[in-house]
């Protein structure tokens, strides 16, 4: 079964004069989505971007850690592991290459979980290595993403 996923990129830099010059813009868009909120997006701040906006490399990074929050949060369910809090610090690998070009080269998902007493800690630990089976962002990126949770066990 296909699904279809639409989004507007609409540019904002336009300072006057256009691409006239090279420093002669911004590197600034808005993310449209239907029926959603307007995000408000720049470059990275090592070309030039405005650091208080996120950028494409955040906006990849923090859609790798939500995926797979949400799969762990469904396995978890199904195996009866009541999570009650989940908070991911995710760390993103990034290389440029001498012509200008980036990638990145690994991702290192590093979730807090909270669990009550109880909880079967090892199957709660192995539920993330089955997530990269499943997780449709994880599924389409190139590079290599490990993960480092850590679970916090909490009274009923």
């Amino acid at each position: 079964m296909e699904h279809e996923y639409a989004s507007r990129v609409v540019w904002t830099g336009n300072r006057g004069t256009g691409t006239s010059a090279y420093k002669a813009y911004d590197r600034t868009w808005d993310i449209a989505v239907p029926d959603k909120e307007v995000v408000h997006c720049s470059n990275d701040p090592l070309l030039g971007g405005d650091p208080t906006k996120l950028n494409p490399e955040d906006l990849l990074l923090s859609s790798l850690s939500a995926c797979h929050m949400l799969w762990y949060l469904h396995f978890s369910s199904a195996e009866g592991i009541a999570v009650s809090d989940y908070a991911d610090s995710a760390i993103g690998i990034g290389a440029v290459a001498a012509g200008g070009a980036g990638s990145f080269k690994s991702a290192v998902l590093r979730p807090h979980i909270k669990v009550p007493e109880g909880t079967d800690l090892t199957l709660a630990a192995e539920l993330h290595n089955k997530i990269h089976e499943v997780c449709f962002i994880a599924r389409s990126v190139n590079f290599p993403v490990s993960y480092e949770p850590t679970f916090e066990v909490v009274s009923a």
